[in-house]
């Protein structure tokens, strides 16, 4: 069985979004850097388990990757804010996110061998498009916040880097 993607939730999200009136891009500054925050700590839980499961070595030169890039992204985010003596804020999209990510999590615990990296590296591809789509045409437009937005700026480079190796990953296991 082929788990949901988070691409597909995310998808669907910003679907059903403007009947309740809230898409991506009217987050606010600290509700985006809260959707940051949350997407980088579900890749950094998913490259641990990849870590844990996969056996390729590719995967898990990966895994490895998105552990370091997707923490030290965290904690630029997490500087800016104690910079400006700001907190996150809790919203839909992160909500969403955390609850897709349980799912995801659960369903990567059951799987072993070719289905593990298979499901994984399908994930990582949806996930960076996904990621990479709401940055660039969500985020990035609607940041008010100059250093946040240039934060995201710098992320949105790396995000496309990893979408672009998630790819290859991805056509290499299939």
């Amino acid at each position: 069985m082929k788990p949901a993607s988070v691409l597909t939730l995310i998808c669907g999200l910003a679907m059903a979004a403007p009947a309740l009136a809230e898409t991506p891009g009217d987050l606010n500054d600290l509700q985006m850097a809260h959707v940051g925050y949350v997407a980088d700590n579900l890749d950094i839980q998913y490259g641990h388990l990849a870590l844990a499961l996969s056996t390729t070595p590719a995967e898990r030169e990966f895994a490895a990757t998105m552990i370091s890039d997707h923490s030290a992204v965290n904690d630029q985010a997490l500087a800016l804010l104690q910079k400006l003596g700001a907190s996150p804020e809790d919203n839909f999209l992160s909500q969403a996110l955390n609850a897709g990510g349980v799912d995801l999590v659960n369903t990567f615990t059951t799987l072993r061998g070719a289905d593990f990296d298979r499901a994984y590296a399908e994930n990582e591809v949806a996930y960076h498009k996904a990621v990479v789509g709401i940055v660039e045409n969500d985020f990035i437009p609607n940041i008010e916040n100059a250093e946040l937005k240039e934060l995201y700026t710098q992320g949105l480079v790396i995000f496309k880097e990893h979408l672009t190796h998630a790819e290859a990953m991805l056509a290499a296991v299939k």
